[in-house]
């Protein structure tokens, strides 16, 4: 992943940063941005000044209160949804990476806005359900699929489950959850959400 690793430290930046450039730009207070994305004004404070990583769950929900394709969170551009007849190719190892505390994320077709889903190559850090303050859920639908390693899915409604590689799950994402790594190495999986349409499923204020 070293070449992955490079590919992110030296063309796109922290999420925090792409945050605050486009809240300013909108002309949003921390506040305003807080109150429309369901977050604390001090966490997204944080996330701005890089004193915290988010999860995933709440670049979705900061790509809601902005109004932007999750895509440009990450610190992509992207071709225009109207745009006919798209495509995009992304070559190994050259897709968006952004890191999670529990995550590391590649965005695969990037350069494509307003899709209808987001496919990740995910490397999952997490060994433990307790390295999560909660498992947290939002708007949509998911599809993993384990490539390599042992992971367990934890869900809201549901006792942990075990998947290895080739196995599967298509799940419910307004259902808390959240993926760990069992075994030696991090696992790697491929995580396929759709795109988040309209107001947030759980519009309440969320910890990171």
């Amino acid at each position: 992943m070293t070449n992955v690793e490079a590919v992110n430290e030296d063309n796109y930046p922290p999420i925090g940063q792409t945050v605050q450039r486009l809240r300013k730009r909108q002309k949003l207070t921390l506040n305003d941005l807080a109150q429309k994305s369901g977050l604390s004004t001090s966490a997204v404070s944080k996330i701005e000044n890089a004193q915290v990583s988010p999860t995933y769950e709440t670049i979705l929900r900061l790509a809601v209160g902005l109004n932007v394709d999750v895509t440009e969170l990450f610190g992509g551009s992207s071709t225009p949804a109207s745009a006919a007849g798209r495509i995009a190719v992304t070559r190994k190892g050259a897709g968006i990476v952004q890191k999670t505390p529990h995550y590391e994320y590649e965005m695969l077709g990037a350069e494509l806005s307003k899709k209808e889903f987001t496919p990740l190559l995910t490397t999952v850090r997490a060994r433990s359900i307790h390295e999560f303050a909660e498992i947290q859920g939002h708007t949509g639908e998911e599809f993993l699929f384990v490539l390599s390693g042992k992971v367990i899915l934890h869900t809201e409604h549901y006792e942990p489950i075990l998947l290895w590689p080739g196995d599967s799950s298509y799940y419910d994402s307004t259902m808390g959850h959240a993926l760990i790594s069992v075994g030696e190495e991090d696992a790697t999986v491929l995580w396929v959400a759709t795109r988040v349409h309209g107001v947030l499923a759980r519009p309440e204020q969320q910890p990171l």
